[in-house]
C-alpha cells in the first residue's frame, strides 16, 4: 500500500511538474512582459495549471471515475485546488512582500508549498475508490 502511494507521488511529481511549468510561463508572460498584477495572474495560471494536471493525473496516474462521475471528479479538483489556491496566494504574497523574495521565486515556492496538499487530496480522497 505505501509502495503505491510512492509511485503514484513520484508519478505526480513529474505530472505536477508540467503544470507547474504551465502555470510559471502564464504567470512569467503576464505579470513580468505585461505587468499585470500578480495576485490575479498566480490565481489565473494557478486555474490553468490545476486543469492541466487533472488532464495528466487521469491520463498517467489515476484512473477516473471511481469515486466521481466524470464532472464531480473535476468538481472535487476544483473545490481542493481552492484551498491550494488560496494557500499558494498567501504564500505567493508573503514570499513577495513581507520576505522581498522577486516574483518568480515568490510563485515557485508558493508552488512549492501546495503541491503536497494537491498531491494529498487527489491521492486519498478525489481519485480513492469509495468506501
Amino acid at each position: 500500500m505505501l509502495r503505491s502511494h510512492f509511485k503514484k507521488l513520484v508519478k505526480y511529481f513529474f505530472v505536477g511538474g508540467a503544470a507547474a511549468c504551465v502555470d510559471l510561463s502564464i504567470f512569467y508572460f503576464l505579470s513580468i512582459n505585461l505587468s499585470y498584477n500578480y495576485l490575479l495572474t498566480g490565481a489565473f495560471g494557478f486555474l490553468i495549471a490545476t486543469w492541466v494536471n487533472y488532464v495528466l493525473c487521469i491520463k498517467y496516474i489515476y484512473i477516473s471515475g471511481q469515486r466521481f462521475s466524470g464532472r464531480g471528479e473535476i468538481f472535487g479538483v476544483y473545490l481542493a485546488s481552492s484551498v491550494g489556491l488560496l494557500m499558494h496566494e498567501l504564500a505567493l504574497y508573503g514570499f513577495h512582500e513581507y520576505f522581498g523574495a522577486e516574483l518568480m521565486l515568490a510563485k515557485i515556492l508558493a508552488i512549492g508549498l501546495v503541491f503536497f496538499w494537491n498531491f494529498s487530496i487527489r491521492n486519498f480522497y478525489v481519485f480513492s475508490k469509495a468506501v
